[in-house]
């Protein structure tokens, strides 16, 4: 197979087309120099004929995907079709997070055209195109309850848990807005359950957000068997007050249970 490969004028869409009947929709500058006895100039310059007829896309340096006739007129693959090859190719534990995790388990009224993935620090560049938005943030301590596996078209990708999506939105809820995150938390709630809640949340750090958390739930949502399953959790640990909103003054009432200070009015999309 490699042989004929390598001998036809078109050795390198002939060889992709291979790649993609094996179910693959990635590949890397590495795989081809190792298939192919040519030089850097010669793949480069084919790689350049395939990218301006929207064959093929660069994500990062080395690093391709394929595109199929389906996908041409975008002249982009989705992310949940690469995202883990990527990984895999930067060797980095990741999880698809926050508004994209959330979209996936229904909250996708606040669905965003850019794709957040919490991977362990350092974090790689973001990706910022015309047609890709990746962000990329990093997290020093790296615990693996509360991620699971969501089957794609191409393989599996990693992905926050309702639990653990609802968390990191108050965790990192300054890139969003508060009220941005009660909207998401709105439709994700139905699909949160508390022992999977108490479970993630005994190992998730950020005492901070699961004050923030067990306020909405508590005050908010008035889901009482949730917001009871994060007490659990913080009456063990030492917790200060927190302002409801990180971006604004902390003045306000104080909610004795969360020590939560609400120094802004909640106002929903929804």
């Amino acid at each position: 197979m490699e042989e004929s490969i390598q001998n036809g004028r078109n050795y390198l869409s002939k060889y992709l087309s291979f790649v993609r009947s094996k179910g693959r929709y990635t590949f890397t500058l590495d795989e081809l120099r190792e298939q192919f006895n040519a030089s850097g100039t010669s793949i480069n310059q084919s790689l350049g004929r395939l990218k301006a007829k929207n064959e093929v896309a660069q994500i990062r340096k080395g690093f391709y995907v394929l595109i199929p006739p389906e996908y041409s007129s975008q002249g982009m693959l989705p992310p949940y079709l690469f995202l883990d090859d990527l990984m895999k190719s930067l060797n980095k534990h990741y999880y698809l997070a926050l508004l994209s995790a959330a979209a996936l388990w229904g909250a996708a009224h606040q669905q965003p055209m850019e794709f957040f993935l919490l991977v362990e620090s350092p974090a790689p560049r973001s990706v910022k195109t015309k047609k890709l938005k990746l962000k990329f943030i990093g997290r020093k301590e790296w615990v693996s309850e509360g991620i699971v596996l969501h089957k794609t078209q191409s393989g599996y990708m990693s992905v926050s848990s309702p639990e653990l999506t609802a968390l990191d939105l108050c965790a990192y809820a300054e890139i969003f807005g508060i009220n941005r995150v009660v909207t998401v938390l709105q439709e994700l709630v139905q699909n949160i359950k508390p022992i999977a809640l108490e479970k993630v949340a005994r190992l998730y750090s950020n005492t901070t957000a699961i004050q923030r958390l067990g306020y909405l739930l508590d005050s908010v949502f008035s889901e009482e068997k949730l917001a009871n399953a994060l007490w659990k959790v913080l009456s063990e640990r030492k917790f200060y007050p927190v302002p409801l909103s990180s971006q604004k003054e902390k003045k306000g009432e104080t909610q004795s249970r969360w020590k939560v200070i609400k120094n802004m009015e909640i106002e929903s999309d929804l």
